[in-house]
């Protein structure tokens, strides 16, 4: 395997939007409260440039948005929610709104998911649901101005097809929909809304009926080749269909392609954890770019507000380089199908499962609870840094331009050809490890034109040891709970990528050929 590309900076140019950047997750509502996220998602926007983040509980009993008075009367505050959001928006980022989870108000049942006991389950009253919806969207206009919240996105509710989610049917969800967009188009129709925000791909029929069939998870169990299944988006054709025949607007569509199944073995409702091939994300994206415009809705904005290797925050391959090398290829390579890929999420404070039980514990961030960035979060920095004008693709590598400076960057990374699928989920450090072993070196060719003669040009490179804060942890015997001055340590080693300035010749050529090792991603960038 050779990685070449080459690139004029008077080439054509195609437009190149960075969905990789557009969206980006957080755990819940209430954990934006919390001065470590705050301090994480100003450096994770003011770096990889996100503009929007999206989380869960923005209803829940912690967030006090709903509440009852001693004679039963419902009320609304929204002191937490305000405290969120203008600290979001003083980041430089804006909401995609999740509506949801129930709150215990008005929930059918209590504490169905997730440590922190999120309400996954519909409204019992539809008519106080749409009072809230009504009451929390104006106040937002009231606080930042319709013009501004005309800038949002309004997603209704979390994965519902999945029970502990959603205790109710599709059709119900189908309703709750209906109830949530008339309520927001009420109070303006310039606001966009969008779902079912279904997870995840499957090939078989759990979800066709009105509650997942989990029978049907045999269609996976007994398969030879995961990747020769028809994988196709749960409830996004139905909910499609739904809406045109009922006049509902639908501003996005939205769903969790996760290159993973987690199928039951039918064996006391045991899971078998499945991953897909490394190319799964790139061909459910395709097949979803298919599906929107030959529908009912062809020019409705695609969202797909979760996305990691896993769906799992207990993964060490989250912690590790071959995570940040499937970010690079997935998200250059799926360039232009959608609207965002929205990275799950980007920081470990977050509790799902509770706490995490160690600096490196194998969660969803892009940075520990320190602050100590992964390698995926230099994946993300170096996606941002490339251009708005695609110029070349070759397996391996993007070449683009900045339209307004005319500078050119170009991105490489180095998936093993013999890792044929996703990083696996890894439940302990060494299965991350063995996987970060596979493959072998290989050369790196970039030959970049039309630069200005001695142009200045950086490379970064991010691999196994440069950016990587594990092999600096592992070297100071692995500390769960690392001191302050470790800390430091850790901090400065993840920040730590290899950074080289060379320059063009004086004809304004500028040729990178080296041999990179398994797992690097390398930015090479004029500079002026």
């Amino acid at each position: 395997m050779t990685i070449s590309i080459a690139a004029d900076a008077a080439d054509p140019g195609s437009p190149l939007a960075h969905s990789w950047s557009e969206v980006v997750g957080a755990g819940r509502a209430a954990e934006g409260l919390r001065a470590g996220w705050q301090e994480h998602l100003k450096d994770a926007a003011g770096r990889c440039g996100f503009r929007y983040v999206r989380f869960h509980g923005l209803f829940h009993d912690d967030m006090f948005v709903l509440r009852q008075d001693a004679a039963g009367r419902i009320y609304h505050t929204f002191h937490y929610v305000d405290d969120v959001f203008d600290r979001m928006l003083e980041s430089g980022v804006r909401p995609f709104v999740e509506f949801g989870f129930s709150p215990g108000a008005l929930a059918r049942e209590h504490a169905t998911t997730f440590w922190w006991g999120a309400n996954g389950a519909p409204p019992t009253d539809m008519a106080a649901w749409k009072d809230l919806i009504t009451a929390t969207v104006r106040h937002w206009i009231g606080r930042y101005g319709a013009d501004e919240v005309a800038r949002w996105y309004f997603e209704v509710w979390n994965e519902p097809n999945l029970h502990n989610f959603f205790r109710g049917t599709r059709s119900e969800y189908f309703a709750l929909y209906e109830a949530t967009v008339r309520a927001v188009k009420a109070v303006d129709p310039r606001l966009r809304v969008g779902g079912p925000a279904t997870s995840n791909f499957v090939p078989d029929a759990r979800f066709e009926g009105e509650r997942e069939d989990t029978a049907q998870h045999a269609v996976v169990l007994d398969a030879e080749n995961l990747d020769a299944l028809d994988w196709r988006p749960v409830w996004l054709e139905e909910f499609l269909g739904f809406c045109a025949a009922r006049g509902l607007p639908v501003d996005f569509v939205s769903t969790h392609p996760y290159p993973t199944d987690w199928a039951l073995d039918g064996h006391g409702g045991q899971h078998k954890e499945f991953v897909r091939g490394s190319d799964a994300t790139v061909r459910d994206l395709r097949l979803l770019r298919e599906i929107v415009d030959s529908g009912p809705y062809p020019d409705a904005e695609i969202h797909l507000t979760e996305w990691n290797s896993s769906p799992s925050p207990r993964d060490h391959a989250h912690d590790h380089m071959p995570a940040a090398t499937f970010v690079v290829k997935s998200q250059v390579e799926s360039a232009g199908l959608v609207d965002s890929l929205a990275h799950w999420v980007f920081t470990d404070v977050f509790e799902e499962g509770g706490a995490g039980d160690g600096i490196f514990h194998g969660g969803f961030g892009m940075v520990t609870y320190q602050g100590v960035p992964k390698p995926v979060f230099h994946a993300y920095r170096m996606l941002h840094a490339l251009g708005d004008e695609l110029l070349a693709r070759a397996p391996g590598a993007v070449a683009t331009r900045h339209g307004g400076t005319g500078t050119l960057a170009v991105l490489a990374y180095h998936y093993p050809e013999q890792q044929r699928s996703a990083p696996p989920k890894a439940a302990v450090r060494d299965e991350a490890l063995a996987v970060q072993r596979v493959g072998e070196d290989t050369p790196l060719r970039v030959e970049l034109r039309g630069l200005r003669p001695g142009a200045r040009v950086v490379v970064e490179t991010l691999a196994v040891g440069s950016g990587d804060a594990t092999t600096a942890w592992r070297s100071m015997g692995s500390p769960d709970f690392p001191t302050r001055e470790q800390t430091a340590e850790l901090r400065a080693a993840a920040e730590d990528v290899r950074r080289r300035e060379l320059a063009a010749d004086g004809a304004g050529t500028f040729v990178l050929a080296e041999t990179v090792t398994p797992w690097s991603v390398v930015l090479v960038r004029e500079e002026r």
